[in-house]
């Protein structure tokens, strides 16, 4: 059965949507355009090198600009195509083939990153579960960051909006601990009428959680 990201992406993009996805960014690259305000932004909150998840890889682009910067990068995505793409990309880093409802990786990480519209494009009903397994895989005091559209216009057509008080309950009952609520990847001040929101939560060391 395709998920809500695969629906989209065949809709708009055609069969070959994951070629198509990885060669825009290339495109956008060549043409002088900065497409890292993720990863910089990641970067520019730890210390030094780190253990990095990239939850919702999708091709690759995140992960491996934050391997670049020196971080030691896993990306997981749930769908094969992407994950085909990224592994073209970056051929020496692990990539995995795995859906965040049902993630075990069996490590803890000093962030997870979920980049790209990963959240309102999570299945129905699968956000709870995810916010309890993306806190599974951070480290007692790391961080989860998470970056999406809250209105349609920031979203791709036909993904439904997911409203930022549900998303923070959900993070907030998996014992992730809301540090910044941010208005976009380069850390302007958060305001509900530009429709996108940036938030870092943090895994207090007393949450106990099964990986």
């Amino acid at each position: 059965m395709s998920t809500r990201w695969q629906q989209i992406a065949r809709r708009t993009m055609g069969e070959q949507y994951a070629v198509r996805y990885a060669a825009r960014f290339r495109d956008q690259v060549a043409a002088g355009s900065d497409v890292h305000g993720e990863a910089a932004f990641v970067h520019g909150l730890v210390a030094g090198p780190s253990r990095i998840l990239d939850a919702g890889c999708g091709t690759g682009r995140v992960g491996v600009r934050l391997a670049e910067l020196g971080h030691a990068v896993i990306g997981v995505d749930s769908d094969p195509a992407m994950v085909e793409q990224a592994r073209v990309e970056a051929p020496d880093l692990e990539w995995h083939v795995a859906d965040l409802a049902d993630l075990a990786l069996g490590a803890e990480f000093d962030v997870v990153v979920l980049a790209g519209n990963i959240v309102p494009l999570l299945e129905e009903g699968t956000l709870t579960v995810v916010g309890s397994r993306l806190a599974a895989h951070t480290a007692p005091g790391g961080l989860v960051v998470c970056g999406f559209g809250l209105d349609a216009a920031h979203l791709p057509a036909g993904c439904p909006v997911t409203p930022l008080e549900t998303f923070e309950g959900a993070m907030a009952a998996a014992g992730l601990v809301l540090r910044q609520r941010l208005g976009g990847w380069e850390a302007a001040a958060y305001s509900p009428a530009e429709g996108y929101v940036v938030t870092v939560h943090q895994r207090t060391s007393g949450t106990e959680h099964q990986r």
